[in-house]
């Protein structure tokens, strides 16, 4: 059954190149008759022009038909007819070469795409759950694995059957009994590389998920250089890159122990069946049963006949990358989103921006509940705060908004509409984000403001820029808007990033603003200027904070206090320090906190 499965996988994805394959297979099959050709004109000479016994095959008449009487005739057809097949050989080499190859490239190209698009489409939980350099290794090495199959072994194996069985069958003509002892080792030697190579599959899989966790450690420690030199943990990262090095290199050579046995295994099996035939054969001619150009054929013939078998071995190093590969990518495809448009979902019309939370529970596991029958109101065009302790579920909260979770049970509706009637795009798309972490891409800061509008005009760009008094660091710098930022956006200040987020979401000119803990860790004058440009971007629109300083949130419409997944209370900020509760508690923590 799996071995079925395989091959259903390897037939999708070539199928979409049947017609680049067939023009290589069509190469395959001349290149195996221009080898079956090769020994003969050597054969002819040693037989009809050096005259050690005339011939009498098949071949031998054809090839005098064409070349006329006269031993010096015989001797330059044989000549031309090497050149011949030589040139035949070649071209067909090329064609299969260039083939292979360019249907390689193609269905690479294909196949990464692919697996990068499904990578978007899947819900964030996929991403929560996988470590990001696994990932990466599957969309770079697991399909360049493939790649180089298909480049490299792909028709190769088909050349080394056809020329297998053509060989054997021209074997079996020139003398079966000679043929069924060089055929006596194979038995011995299919079975040594079938069973080293899927003891090779078993340590390749194991070497590719450890390759995954390698660049998953070197990806969190790139990504995270600041945190590591601040705390001055540069040794004790380089010994975890080191022991996680260290396993590999230990699985590598597991892996290399296995192939080094085969090869030589595989010699040796070779080198005794070539023995067999090289005695019998000699004793063959001595007697008279054959010519010394027959024995020569046949050796040159039994040569070709274990070269397939060779190389097989040696095939089953890229054979097992490429499937352990493809099986790994396919598990990606395999995975589905969590959160899908609904069969009838629709786009959803201009939101108004209400939003409602009903009886909602979700849990990312089952024994680790985050949101507890939540149920909460937010007005369309007012300004809403979430509050209370780290881990209480104020980010699941906005995340539920803008549906990147769905409710493991209850409803949450944007203009009394279950949000999953809506497509996700298009529900999105209406939405605008400032968040605590502001990841900027490698590029211009003009393209960073326009990410969430790709098509804005320069002047809207520099509007959206002047409205998070972004202007007043950007006109500073020497490219000004054509300035490049670095990965991250770590050559800006954490208030120039966030100022360069709040022009983000200006720019979409959105009904619904989310922001998550927009000014922490930004010193007095830059949370000044983002909020600045902040009031001026919630007008109009429904908002939502998320914040720990209750100083930002004391003007909300209303503030709904989360503790352990569910609302402890709600009210304006007036209301909830009178009743005394849960607010007014983390109110005083934090004056008090402050005033210290």
């Amino acid at each position: 059954m799996g071995k079925m499965k395989k091959t259903g996988q390897w037939a999708s994805l070539l199928r979409p190149h049947a017609r680049a394959l067939a023009v290589g297979f069509a190469a395959v099959v001349g290149g195996a008759v221009f080898n079956l050709l090769e020994p003969w004109p050597l054969k002819i000479v040693l037989d009809d022009v050096l005259k050690s016994k005339p011939s009498a095959g098949e071949m031998d008449r054809i090839l005098r038909h064409f070349s006329g009487p006269g031993r010096m005739a015989m001797l330059e057809a044989a000549v031309f007819a090497v050149l011949l097949i030589a040139l035949g050989e070649a071209v067909c080499t090329y064609v299969q070469k260039y083939t292979t190859t360019s249907v390689g490239q193609h269905l690479t190209h294909t196949l990464r795409r692919n697996l990068y698009a499904h990578l978007q489409r899947l819900s964030l939980s996929f991403h929560d759950r996988k470590r990001t350099g696994d990932l990466i290794s599957r969309v770079t090495d697991d399909i360049d694995a493939v790649q180089s199959f298909i480049t490299g072994d792909l028709l190769t194996g088909a050349v080394n059957a056809m020329t297998l069985i053509g060989m054997v069958a021209v074997m079996f003509y020139l003398n079966w009994r000679f043929t069924l002892i060089a055929l006596s080792v194979a038995p011995v030697l299919f079975t040594i590389v079938f069973v080293y190579t899927r003891k090779i599959k078993r340590v390749t899989r194991t070497m590719r998920k450890k390759q995954g966790e390698i660049v998953s450690v070197l990806q969190e420690v790139l990504n995270s250089i600041r945190v590591v030199k601040a705390f001055a943990r540069e040794n004790y990262e380089v010994r975890r890159l080191e022991r996680e090095s260290l396993e590999g290199v230990e699985i590598a050579m597991k892996a290399r122990g296995m192939k080094a046995k085969l090869n030589p295994v595989v010699q040796l099996v070779v080198a005794a069946g070539t023995a067999l035939v090289l005695w019998f054969g000699a004793v063959l001619v001595l007697n008279g049963g054959l010519t010394a150009g027959g024995l020569i054929v046949f050796l040159a013939y039994l040569s070709k006949m274990y070269k397939p078998m060779q190389q097989l071995s040696q095939m089953s190093d890229d054979y097992g990358k490429a499937v352990v590969g493809l099986e790994r990518i396919q598990e990606v495809f395999a995975t589905h989103a969590d959160v899908v448009d609904l069969p009838r979902a629709r786009v959803a019309p201009r939101l108004h921006g209400a939003i409602e939370f009903e009886n909602v529970n979700f849990c990312y596991d089952e024994d680790r509940p985050v949101l507890r029958d939540v149920n909460l109101k937010i007005a369309a065009g007012s300004l809403a705060a979430l509050v209370g302790p780290s881990g209480a579920g104020k980010t699941t909260i906005i995340s539920m908004v803008a549906r990147f979770y769905d409710p493991t049970t209850g409803v949450v509706k944007l203009d009394g509409v279950d949000v999953r009637r809506y497509k996700q795009a298009s529900v999105r798309s209406q939405m605008a984000f400032v968040l605590q972490e502001t990841v900027l891409f490698q590029g211009p800061l003009w393209r960073n403001i326009a990410y969430g509008r790709p098509d804005a005009s320069r002047r809207d760009i520099e509007r959206a820029a002047e409205l998070a008094n972004a202007t007043e660091f950007i006109d500073k710098m020497p490219d000004g808007f054509d300035t490049v930022v670095g990965e991250r956006g770590v050559t800006l200040s954490g208030g120039q990033r966030q100022r360069i987020a709040i022009a983000r979401a200006v720019i979409r000119d959105s009904p619904v603003l989310i922001l998550d803990e927009p000014t922490t860790g930004l010193d007095a004058e830059s949370e000044r200027l983002a909020f600045e440009a902040l009031d001026r971007l919630m007008q109009g629109k429904t908002t939502i904070v998320v914040a720990h300083r209750l100083a930002t949130v004391e003007r909300a419409d209303v503030i709904f206090v989360i503790e352990d997944g569910a609302v402890a209370e709600h009210g304006t900020h007036a209301s909830l320090l009178r009743k005394e509760g849960v607010y007014a508690r983390l109110s005083q923590t934090q004056s008090m906190l402050f005033a210290s």
